[in-house]
């Protein structure tokens, strides 16, 4: 059994890009440990979902534990930055923020827990963090740098296969749903030829829409992802892609570990 520490810039980024993942490497007895570099204090809110007196950090913190049940993850880490907000926002100029973090300090406080742990794999994003978001960019950059201090075996860019969500965008919009997210369909993830390992995850798909729904100041109940059908959830979220640094694309590995 092996250890795999995942990587990710917010409470609920887990739930989208990786969680099928994390459950199925749990449900094989690998441990699981997930740690964000913030706590998400700076994302839009669900309307009347906090409590009073209650802060959208320490709701996002709240939520990231129950996913982490959900998940069988062994260990929720927090690197200790705020989040950045987006490019251009004030919150992104912060001292404090992710994206103004010392890369070599955010990956020594990273790689203490890969050597902690012994991680045999650690996923990040790739450079452009999916869609461009800094806090995901920066993910890559320190993930990147504490793989190396740590000398952890394999580092995996966790990504979009562009082919794969340009065509169900476009099944979706014949069937008259229209996506709930504006983004360039050019840039969005990478193309599928760079891809090196794609997990099929079908069968942990009930878990991952649970998961979606435990962070409910995020995703509420009517929001894109949790009104589809079965069938579409399963279609849209039931394979997880990777690349795999330094592996040639098309490698076709359909596990982590």
């Amino acid at each position: 059994m092996g250890t795999l520490v995942m990587f990710h810039a917010h409470p609920d980024d887990e739930a989208i890009s990786t969680a099928g993942t994390m459950a199925k490497a749990a449900s094989e007895g690998h441990r699981v440990v997930l740690v964000t570099a913030t706590r998400g204090e700076h994302g839009e809110v669900v309307d009347g979902v906090l409590r009073p007196g209650e802060s959208l950090g320490d709701r996002r913190v709240h939520e990231l534990t129950r996913a982490a049940e959900i998940l069988g993850v062994a260990r929720v880490e927090f690197l200790g930055y705020v989040d950045s907000g987006m490019i251009g926002t004030p919150e992104n100029d912060a001292p404090e923020c992710f994206w103004q973090a010392d890369v070599e300090e955010a990956a020594q406080r990273l790689a203490a827990i890969l050597l902690a742990e012994g991680a045999d794999v650690l996923t990040i994003y790739d450079a452009h963090g999916t869609y461009g978001h800094p806090d995901h960019m920066k993910v890559h950059l320190v993930g990147v740098r504490a793989g190396a201090i740590a000398g952890t075996p394999k580092v995996y860019e966790a990504v979009v296969d562009r082919e794969a969500v340009n065509s169900m965008f476009e099944r979706m919009h014949e069937m008259g749903v229209e996506m709930p997210v504006d983004i360039d369909l050019a840039t969005f993830g990478v193309p599928h030829e760079l891809i090196t390992t794609s997990v099929d995850v079908t069968a942990f798909v009930d878990q991952k829409r649970t998961v979606m729904a435990a962070h409910e100041s995020q995703i509420p109940p009517d929001s894109f992802f949790l009104t589809l059908t079965p069938d579409t959830f399963s279609e849209a979220f039931g394979m997880e892609h990777f690349v795999l640094r330094g592996a040639k694309p098309g490698s076709l590995e359909t596990e982590l570990i």
